[in-house]
């Protein structure tokens, strides 16, 4: 102990006149002598990093030491020539033009087998001294680049993702018809290829597919959904993995030239058979960001799109409720659990009205959190977003009952209601009169309810049951709210408004005060109703029952016209939405129905 005392001793004598920059080119020697020279000791990196800490930038050899100590921090090779630093890696380098003051004149970024390309972001890290955020951009540009594998399969999967992107861009380029007002909104929510953000020399190629749409709402509503929701553009990566099996992966465009069309508009792209292509232990990946809850039929779908299975390790499966809120809810908001499953959800809105929402757990299908989605056909990228869109949908709605802003434990809620699934595209929304007091209802009257039914992200419907009031001009009414605002509290409101106004109303002349009570008399195909404006009008209450077989129970309702003028003073009504047909020949044909679109896909 004595001995070792002594050495430091005579160490700290020995150094104590010398300059900080000796003492750096102590701790540099050091490390170019140790043992591994591709990752150097971590004590010595440690070391330099807190004396560049403490020690400004104010030369050329203090950049370059910094810049060497980053490089080498990330595992990246650094060499030196003059007045230019390069930082290395198999598939990239960096640039770096350094000013005798120590400042950046020029930071540039070169791809494998592409020119040096200016690179402002992180121009501006370096010049504003910003080291440590420099250092986490660089760490993300080396794992955009750092693909598995020998050299010779590093350069095949970087030229096969090459093509990839630029298919995805010819494809994003194709005329089409537009399906909403907003330019962006309808390039994310409709395009083929959502919208395309080329890849920068900083970051991959990024597709936005999803944006909550918010077209036509007013604006108490617009800042309600803001305030319960988070507007996230949901976006993916196109990058490139590795594989425990062998795919194969275009090595040349599969878009004949010039692009063809199919009867329904959609581009022909080719089978791999028909093009160069090469057999790598990789596939191509869309990087979800945020990640997705996904229900577990959903998660097969995308298997059965792409002939790929998603690795199911790292996957907790758990109810699609119970997964929205441990992503969605924010500190402020408020969730009383009544057991292992079940979660009462309380939601403010303007007014000082207070909803609360319940969503059974055991009845909701398991899902799990999917991050990233492998496949190997640019025809498959079409189809995933549009199933990735599907399942976005379902949980913008869920998630708008689910986060909350407020609300103390034991609070008092205006108005109750119980969220149900009926399908696995298809939820039913539990509610009661505003004349009434519970959600009890009579043995032999119908149960007040909303069915929501989710098509796809483009078609989404509203059907109301109970409630006294069955005219399809409801049931319009309510669906064009829910599309403009995608949220179940602002459609509930808007149903509650129109169900006291009519409540309160006096009964017409012409119109005669049917009771509850006689209506259970009246056919349970059709009713007929008459008004001073129209002639009679007749409906089938069958015709409400949805498309997918959900069967409803409940007595015949009474029937109330309601002019369509009344229903919708401040919604912005549009033609139905359809939804894009994409279906590439000869890549996945188990998928088509004779008319050419996807079977499996709703």
């Amino acid at each position: 102990m004595m001995k070792t005392k002594s050495i430091i001793s005579e160490l700290r004598l020995k150094f104590a006149e010398k300059t900080w920059n000796e003492t750096f080119q102590l701790v540099r020697r050091c490390m170019d002598k140790t043992r591994d020279e591709s990752k150097p000791c971590e004590l010595l990196v440690r070391s330099l990093e807190r004396l560049q800490e403490v020690f400004k930038v104010s030369s050329m050899n203090t950049m370059k030491s910094r810049l060497e100590v980053i490089a080498k921090h990330q595992g990246m090779g650094f060499h030196i020539t003059e007045a230019t630093c390069y930082l290395t890696a198999d598939l990239f380098y960096l640039e770096v033009v350094l000013l005798p003051c120590g400042g950046v004149e020029e930071v540039k970024v070169a791809p494998h087998g592409a020119s040096p390309v200016p690179c402002e972001s992180l121009l501006h890290l370096l010049r504003s001294k910003n080291f440590a955020e420099f250092s986490m951009k660089l760490a993300g540009l080396f794992t955009q680049y750092n693909i598995a594998g020998d050299n010779e399969i590093k350069l095949k999967l970087f030229a096969s993702l090459q093509c990839l992107g630029k298919d995805l861009q010819q494809i994003s380029h194709l005329p089409r018809v537009p399906k909403d007002s907003d330019p962006q909104v309808d390039t994310v929510n409709n395009g083929r290829i959502g919208c395309l953000i080329a890849g920068k020399e900083d970051c991959p190629l990024t597709i936005q597919f999803y944006i909550t749409p918010t077209d036509g709402m007013k604006t108490s509503d617009l800042s309600l959904v803001e305030e319960m929701t988070e507007t996230v553009v949901q976006a993916a990566q196109v990058t490139v993995g590795v594989s425990d099996v062998t795919h194969k992966l275009q090595m040349a465009s599969v878009i004949p030239q010039p692009p063809q069309l199919d009867p329904q508009g959609c581009p022909v792209l080719l089978p791999l058979s028909e093009g160069p292509y090469e057999t790598l232990p990789a596939c191509f990946l869309l990087r979800l960001q945020p990640a997705i809850p996904m229900m577990l039929s959903f998660v097969n779908k995308l298997s059965q799109i792409t002939d790929v299975t998603i690795p199911d390790v790292d996957l907790q499966w758990a109810p699609l409720p119970k997964l929205l809120m441990s992503r969605s809810q924010s500190a402020n908001s408020h969730a009383e659990t009544l057991d292992e499953q079940d979660t009462i959800f309380t939601v403010p809105l303007p007014g000082g009205v207070m909803h609360s929402y319940v969503l059974p757990g055991a009845a909701w299908e398991r899902g799990a959190v999917v991050d990233s989605i492998p496949f190997t056909h640019a025809a498959h990228v079409p189809a995933l977003l549009e199933l990735l869109r599907h399942q976005c949908a379902i949980n913008t709605l869920l998630r708008s009952c689910i986060t909350s802003r407020c609300a103390r434990t034991g609070s008092v809620c205006d108005l109750h209601f119980e969220v149900l699934p009926e399908s696995k595209t298809s939820f039913s929304v539990t509610f009661h009169r505003p004349d009434t007091d519970s959600l009890a209802v009579c043995e032999h009257s119908p149960q007040n309810r909303v069915l929501v039914n989710i098509y796809d992200a483009h078609q989404i419907t509203c059907t109301l049951f109970g409630a006294g009031v069955g005219h399809p001009s409801m049931d319009d009414y309510l669906s064009d709210v829910m599309k403009r605002c995608m949220s179940i509290p602002v459609t509930l409101r808007a149903l509650y408004s129109k169900l006291e106004e009519i409540t309160s109303a006096p009964l017409s002349p012409s119109r005669p005060a049917t009771t509850e009570a006689e209506n259970d008399h009246l056919s349970p195909s059709s009713t007929t109703v008459t008004d001073t404006n129209s002639a009679s009008t007749t409906f089938s209450q069958s015709a409400a029952v949805p498309e997918d077989g959900v069967s409803v129970s409940g007595s015949a309702y009474y029937a109330m016209s309601v002019a369509k003028s009344e229903l919708l003073p401040e919604i912005n009504t549009s033609p139905a939405v359809n939804l894009y047909p994409f279906t590439p020949v000869g890549v996945f044909s188990h998928w088509m129905t004779n008319n050419g679109q996807l079977s499996e896909l709703i």
